[in-house]
């Protein structure tokens, strides 16, 4: 028998309704600070497991120095907007022209970070959608170049990176690519045999900006030799793009067709960004029509290379774009250079092979072979890991170890000089990392030997550090 249950009635199969009316709700919506409002504790009653391991990785954070050139540290503001409900939002294309309903919100989010971009790095066009600093290559090389185009490139074992023409990433596959080097004699760029090169080998794309350089990028001089050959010019500036926003490092913006950084090195939440300044609107022919540069960017972001942006990540980095135009940004780059000095100095004062005798950015290299008969790369990274210094391994122009092993290793500034660190914590820092290279016991170019004592003794003394400087 059914029953109706509003009036009481008898009702027959054909008499059912055909919806069954919804009670009033008896719990009241949250406002949007109460949702928000202790993630990580409903995160450890919903998984304790991941809530622990977010929770020993804060801890690392806090107690180990954080030297690694390509990590930042963002702020809990946009730590904030990464955890919000924008999440949920899914659609596809750009602003004002969405594939899914519902946008209005995001939509104004998006442009708000894109204004700010632009007015960040001083440029006439921004594009906030890419996943990832590669994704943000990969969309320029898929917008102008054709399958078997050429690109010149620095090769990735002189500095450069995997997306911008290695073996096994999408381009080496893709297009021909050849690579320019540093000078043998002194690690820098030569200017006149890279133009040279791209006179002889005439490639569609010039790629600058590096990974592993620590002197000032001459964008001018690259953008010369890409008009005389008739190639566009991309400048990748991921590891200065928060130098180049401060002033601190000369800027690509009225120079390169296009310039590609990820968000999260200069210190935002993970993502890429993809900036174009004075030839924003050139002409650029595709499918019979002619359509300005920018436009062609946006088809090959959507539908060309990627599908939904991530929203949450587009809000974190509006956030991020707002603190990078503040005085207290612009003050941390010109610290963060300046730290990276005074730690370079510091190492060759103490004997260590500083490549390009110095640095002009946040990173220092060092060939640490140099340094001791035996001692790797790899060495150096895990025995400082051993004692809460965190580095990485690199490998270096000429290197005679495999990218595996190396002969380099290579230390930022960024990390350590938000938690506001000087130049005489610099100096602490260098003599930390050289007591343990000096005393690390060499077994093979892979293995090692540390006195348990000494390791514990360095430790002690690296937390003692990092909790006079507590992560910002």
């Amino acid at each position: 028998m059914l029953v109706d249950k509003h009036t009481g009635e008898t009702l027959s199969r054909v008499d059912k309704p055909a919806y069954e009316i919804i009670e009033p709700a008896t719990q009241k919506s949250l406002s949007s600070e109460q949702y928000h409002r202790g993630l990580l504790n409903t995160l450890e009653d919903a998984d304790a497991d991941v809530h622990r391991l977010l929770t020993q990785e804060y801890d690392r954070q806090q107690n180990t120095l954080q030297l690694i050139a390509a990590e930042n540290q963002c702020s809990r503001a946009v730590l904030a907007a990464l955890g919000s409900v924008v999440q949920n939002k899914t659609t596809e294309g750009f602003a004002g022209a969405r594939f899914h309903g519902g946008c209005e919100v995001v939509d104004c989010l998006e442009t708000l970070a894109i204004s700010r971009a632009r007015e960040a790095f001083k440029a006439n066009y921004a594009n906030v959608q890419p996943h990832s600093g590669t994704s943000a290559n990969q969309i320029v090389l898929m917008a102008i170049l054709e399958k078997g185009d050429r690109i010149l490139s620095l090769a990735m074992d002189q500095g450069g990176h995997v997306s911008h023409g290695a073996p096994v990433a999408m381009a080496g596959k893709i297009f021909e690519i050849e690579h320019y080097h540093v000078r043998s004699k002194d690690f820098l760029l030569d200017y006149d045999a890279i133009r040279e090169q791209a006179m002889r080998f005439r490639p569609k794309l010039i790629i600058c900006g590096t990974t592993a350089y620590s002197r000032t990028i001459d964008f001018a001089r690259f953008r010369a030799i890409a008009d005389e050959v008739g190639a566009y010019l991309m400048a990748d500036v991921s590891h200065i793009s928060g130098l180049i926003s401060a002033g601190v490092h000369p800027s690509p913006m009225d120079h390169a067709h296009f310039t590609t950084t990820s968000t999260y090195k200069p210190g935002g939440p993970r993502g890429g960004l993809i900036l174009m300044g004075r030839d924003f609107d050139l002409p650029f022919q595709a499918a019979g029509r002619t359509i300005p540069l920018w436009e062609r960017i946006e088809k090959a972001t959507f539908p060309g290379f990627q599908g939904t942006p991530y929203l949450n990540n587009i809000a974190a980095k509006a956030v991020f774009f707002k603190e990078m135009l503040r005085d207290e940004y612009r003050d941390r780059q010109s610290r963060i250079v300046e730290n990276a000095k005074a730690l370079a100095q510091e190492f060759v004062r103490l004997g260590y092979d500083v490549l390009t005798g110095g640095t002009d950015n946040h990173m220092c290299l060092i060939n640490v072979a140099n340094l001791r008969g035996g001692l790797t790369g790899l060495i150096a990274q895990k025995s400082l890991e051993d004692c809460g210094i965190i580095v990485n391994m690199n490998r270096l122009p000429y290197d005679s170890h495999n990218a595996r092993i190396t002969s380099g290793m290579r230390l930022g500034t960024p990390i350590v000089t938000k938690n506001g660190m000087r130049p005489a914590e610099m100096q602490v820092v260098s003599h930390l990392v050289d007591r343990v290279l000096t005393h690390v016991e060499i077994l093979s170019e892979r293995e090692y030997r540390l006195d348990p004592a000494f390791r514990e003794g360095i430790r002690e003394q690296v937390y003692s550090l990092c909790n006079r400087f507590p992560m910002q």
